[in-house]
């Protein structure tokens, strides 16, 4: 990523205001570069991930070009969804498993998501997550030692979520997700959209000594969990602060201490 670059074309224009969120996720998901990243747990490093956006393609005939191939003689490729994959690993104080994970998460040309996967393993534990929203259905398996779960739902069944995670966890599991802040209350809760507003601003970084712009795209989890991103001109991911004091940094700006809000 080239800091210094775009700290010299646009970091003593200062334009502050709100603008338009989806300017902000257009630039994201169309950002040129992977953006590497370190997992802080406060001060501490604790891992280190990986955000990549790219732009998948179709071939005229609808069909999709498989990453691996070529396309052919005639055929003429167009753009047809984006795609945002983000993986890495970490070590959480006093676990004493690594825990490696991947999510991805496919929109259509319109931003509106198509599908989600996750993946996360702590040795030798795994569990899985997909969702598909033209399928309406969700999927989820769990292989941990002796606890082994291997089942799809559909969306309406999220309407009633105090049942559902009852039948995934036991009677006791509704209850330590709602201490959580999570709302199981069917009016709050849905399989479709967790209800996110994203609020996008114009902002800025302390990148050692100089001030260089960023955008500042922030929400709120369940109206509780605040999260925010700043953004390079570019879309570049320059730092992400998440509840419980995770923070992930832009390996461009890990060496300045100082690089805050």
């Amino acid at each position: 990523m080239s800091v210094w670059l775009w700290r010299a074309e646009f970091g003593e224009r200062r334009q502050p205001g709100s603008i338009p969120s989806a300017v902000v996720w257009q630039k994201i998901l169309t950002a040129p570069d992977t953006s590497n990243l370190e997992i802080r747990y406060g001060t501490n490093v604790i891992g280190f991930c990986h955000w990549r956006p790219a732009l998948g393609q179709e071939l005229a005939t609808g069909a999709r070009l498989p990453d691996d191939d070529e396309p052919l003689e005639g055929m003429v490729q167009q753009f047809a969804y984006y795609t945002l994959d983000f993986d890495g690993n970490l070590t959480w104080p006093d676990f004493p498993t690594r825990v490696r994970f991947s999510f991805v998460l496919r929109l259509d040309t319109n931003r509106v998501w198509q599908a989600f996967d996750a993946h996360v393993a702590m040795r030798p534990d795994v569990y899985e997550l997909s969702a598909r929203a033209a399928e309406q259905t969700v999927a989820l398996r769990v292989d941990a030692g002796g606890d082994k779960l291997n089942r799809q739902f559909r969306f309406a069944e999220f309407q009633n979520p105090q049942k559902l995670l009852q039948d995934i966890g036991g009677p006791l599991f509704p209850a330590m997700v709602g201490a959580l802040g999570v709302p199981l209350s069917t009016n709050k809760f849905s399989a479709t959209s967790l209800g996110l507003r994203w609020d996008a601003r114009n902002d800025s970084l302390m990148v050692g000594r100089n001030r260089v712009r960023a955008y500042r795209l922030q929400t709120k989890l369940f109206d509780r969990y605040r999260i925010t991103f700043f953004i390079s001109p570019v879309g570049e991911l320059l730092r992400a602060e998440f509840p419980g004091n995770i923070v992930l940094v832009n390996d461009a700006l890990a060496g300045f201490r100082d690089s805050t809000p």
